[in-house]
């Protein structure tokens, strides 16, 4: 196929050599202005509205373009290309008028590299004669391609792909119904007979092709934005963790809500592995940003962080190892991500922590009857160590903890505490949330039930959705 030529103006039909001429308008009023493809006869030969001839009389057209004001059409909102090959113009386009009463522009091209050039990005419909010969193909002496016959659709088809974005109506013999039925079918948007055109029929048919052209545009590019966000959301959500704790009698939830809208997957990352010996390992993290680069470096921390694990690193260890990765992987020096990890031992009575800048967990133990004593509380955060990839060299030291016979661990990250509270700049905070999920524990809410009434609570008086990811889990182990 050709290559296209650069479009970096719109090219009146005059500068094709081969343009009908544009009669001007027969009165002050512009009425009876009318495109003419018959009227094909050199410049000198033409005769003008006013019965002169020459180039140079009034409403005639020259190489340069047309002269004089009355040769200047009026404004209209669609321009035509016709392609057809008859030398003697035989093939009449009546006046053609767009919806608003405004005349139609038509270009005519003798062949499909005149076409070419005269593509610019101001054609709204292209007219296509059938009977135009058909590209010259190359030829093969092995198999004999030159002696088989040529598809009688080959222009169309060649036409489509020069103009892929054009409405094209066929021009076909009167009665040939198969072959313009069969053209509409490879792409077209609607057929015609050449000898039976009509100026309202020609004009409605054109409108009624862009429309369909650009409505099938629209359909299509929807379709793909469908299919594409279908394949984003199965991508996203094979990239959200399994949560493997096979043999364990801990209880797991998760709420996960992205700040990026029409996401599945935001900078929060978490997940939670029970590895051979029985020991619980839970984490979950945060990366500085809410875009797609930072979601996918939080999956790689996340995956990261399973594999060492089930490696066998713990603690500081694992941290430092997640940081070498981060620095490894981050577009930038400046972006880094928090982190808390919590492992708990087979009994489930204890656990270790460690907090790389992120805000620490809430205990609720339970005593008998599942009343809660002491209140839900933070666990200590004093001996934490800087946010991954802020300092290097740093250290995070392992915190032991005792968990007690029944209890609930919650953990989360910022999203959940940095919503406002009402119009004011005041903020939930950690106190806040622990207040609130005290009070909704007393109400004998738990496991997904107490997630989502978190989440939703803070949604509510933030007084609309959230603007940062928020990730939630909570594990429970009952006496």
């Amino acid at each position: 196929m050709p290559v296209p030529v650069p479009r970096q103006r719109a090219i009146p039909a005059v500068e094709s050599g081969q343009a009908h001429a544009v009669s001007a308008p027969s009165g002050p009023s512009g009425e009876g202005a009318a495109l003419n493809a018959s009227a094909l006869a050199p410049a000198d030969n033409r005769t003008n509205p006013a019965g002169q001839t020459g180039p140079t009389g009034p409403g005639t057209m020259s190489p340069a373009g047309l002269t004089g004001p009355a040769a200047q059409p009026g404004p209209t909102n669609l321009t035509v290309l016709l392609i057809e090959d008859d030398p003697a113009g035989s093939l009449n386009v009546p006046e053609l008028l767009d919806s608003t009463g405004k005349p139609i522009r038509v270009r005519t091209a003798r062949n499909l590299t005149e076409a070419q050039r005269l593509l610019t990005d101001d054609v709204n419909c292209i007219l296509l004669d059938l009977a135009l010969p058909a590209p010259a193909r190359p030829t093969d002496a092995d198999t004999e391609a030159a002696d088989r016959p040529d598809d009688e659709l080959s222009v169309l088809k060649h036409v489509l792909e020069l103009a892929p974005r054009h409405a094209v109506l066929a021009l076909t013999d009167s009665g040939d119904t198969e072959r313009g039925t069969e053209a509409v079918r490879v792409g077209a948007q609607d057929y015609l007979f050449r000898d039976e055109l009509d100026g309202r029929l020609l004009s409605r048919a054109i409108r009624y092709a862009v429309e369909r052209k650009r409505s099938d545009t629209a359909e299509r590019r929807l379709t793909e934005s469908k299919l594409r966000a279908q394949e984003n959301a199965r991508l996203e959500r094979g990239l959200l963790p399994t949560p493997l704790l096979e043999g364990s009698s801990l209880r797991f939830a998760a709420r996960y809500r992205p700040g990026r809208s029409r996401a599945l997957l935001g900078g929060d990352f978490y997940d939670t592995v029970r590895t051979p010996d029985g020991t619980v390992h839970v984490m979950i993290g945060d990366v500085c940003g809410h875009g797609p680069d930072e979601a996918a470096l939080g999956v790689e921390l996340r995956i990261a962080w399973r594999a060492l694990t089930f490696a066998g690193l713990c603690g500081d260890e694992l941290l430092s190892t997640l940081q070498r990765v981060l620095e490894h992987e981050r577009e930038s020096d400046e972006i880094f991500a928090t982190l808390c990890t919590v492992d708990i031992a087979p009994d489930g009575r204890r656990a270790g922590l460690c907090l790389a800048g992120h805000p620490s967990p809430l205990i609720a133990r339970h005593g008998r009857g599942g009343r809660i004593t002491p209140p839900a509380e933070l666990l200590p955060y004093d001996n934490g160590g800087p946010a991954l990839g802020l300092l290097p060299n740093a250290r995070w030291p392992r915190t032991q903890i005792e968990l007690g016979a029944a209890w609930s661990l919650m953990l989360y990250t910022d999203g959940l505490i940095e919503g406002r509270i009402g119009q004011g700049k005041e903020r939930l905070g950690q106190d806040g949330m622990v207040e609130m999920v005290r009070r909704q524990l007393a109400e004998g809410l738990r496991g997904e039930d107490l997630l989502r009434a978190a989440v939703n609570e803070v949604r509510d008086l933030n007084g609309g959705e959230l603007t940062d990811d928020v990730a939630v889990l909570l594990l429970d182990r009952e006496g």
